[in-house]
């Protein structure tokens, strides 16, 4: 059973996958770094999804999980992917599961989807066998998890294009608006069993569009909130329990200006520019085509630095 290994006392266990080790962990990681031997039962969980069979993870992924490892020394940061095999005990050979490896609260483990879906709304949608040809199946899955994930366990979603900058365990039962007239769910923070992800599932359900880019992401999010809050238009505020953050705090930069984060920036601008951020989006959707060049001021290399720098020593090594 999936779940077992992720929910189990971490204490009574090894790691789910034995390290494929061709990194030096030491070399990497240095000892000093302040992670707890054992992640801390109160803390949230941090939660990435690999929706698609991918088993070769990108510079930006092993990014995303090294910041928010770092960022999050007391939390589990759990990593579930559907091209592990369940009951396998090592995986793949690949440097970002050796590197990521070296953290020791990254847990990285096999996505049921059966299970995860079990005893929710969705379960019956998952079942359906023509759901794997509509044209956007794997970002309409991606969504499914993060919702069901939210609601069953609690704790905090992120994309695996994030770069995380600072704690987010502050940030609770929110989520962040990515413009004037939308939500977004590439972070996602929520108690577990909270209503408003119970009618996430629902309306995920009801109102199911596959056919529709982002109908079952940042539109259903949005048509929760605007019902949720009685609202017309979308802005940054609290009400009966849940917060939509301004863009500023996890999109500070807009999806229409992507390519800003390849250009150069002094540090004292990108300090300026994030004052008040708590994770940077990359928006891999658009920016995965880009060169990055490595070392230089280009604004996203300035992060790797700074926010994973045991994936950014990799990547200048390449």
């Amino acid at each position: 059973k999936l779940y077992s290994s992720v929910w189990e006392d971490p204490k009574g266990r090894g790691p789910p996958y034995s390290l494929s080790a061709e990194i030096s962990c030491a070399h990497y990681v240095p000892s000093s770094l302040n992670i707890a031997g054992e992640p801390s039962s109160s803390a949230t969980t941090v939660f990435f999804v690999e929706t698609s069979e991918q088993t070769t993870p990108s510079y930006l992924f092993s990014c995303s999980v090294e910041s928010a490892a770092r960022t999050h020394p007391a939390s589990r940061v759990v990593v579930l992917m559907k091209g592990l095999a369940k009951g396998n005990s090592s995986l793949p050979k690949h440097w970002a599961f050796s590197l990521l490896s070296c953290f020791p609260n990254v847990e990285i483990q096999p996505l049921d989807l059966t299970e995860l879906f079990s005893g929710t709304p969705l379960a019956l949608w998952y079942l359906w066998p023509l759901r794997r040809w509509e044209p956007y199946f794997l970002p309409v899955l991606s969504d499914a998890c993060r919702i069901v994930l939210m609601w069953k366990f609690g704790g905090i979603y992120l994309d695996t294009d994030f770069i995380v900058l600072k704690n987010l365990q502050n940030l609770t039962n929110a989520l962040g608006i990515q413009d004037e007239k939308e939500l977004n769910g590439a972070f996602l923070s929520f108690k577990p069993k909270h209503k408003f992800m119970k009618l996430c599932m629902q309306d995920f359900v009801q109102n199911y569009n596959g056919w529709v880019w982002g109908h079952q992401g940042p539109e259903l999010l949005t048509r929760v909130f605007k019902k949720w809050c009685s609202l017309r238009t979308i802005k940054s505020m609290s009400c009966k329990g849940v917060s939509a953050l301004a863009p500023e705090v996890v999109y500070p930069i807009p999806w229409q200006d992507w390519k800003k984060l390849f250009e150069a920036v002094s540090a004292l601008e990108l300090h300026k520019l994030l004052k008040n951020t708590y994770a940077v989006h990359i928006w891999n959707k658009l920016s995965h085509g880009t060169k990055l060049e490595i070392p230089s001021q280009a604004l996203l290399a300035q992060l790797y630095s700074q926010f994973c720098p045991a994936t950014y020593a990799k990547m200048k090594q390449d």
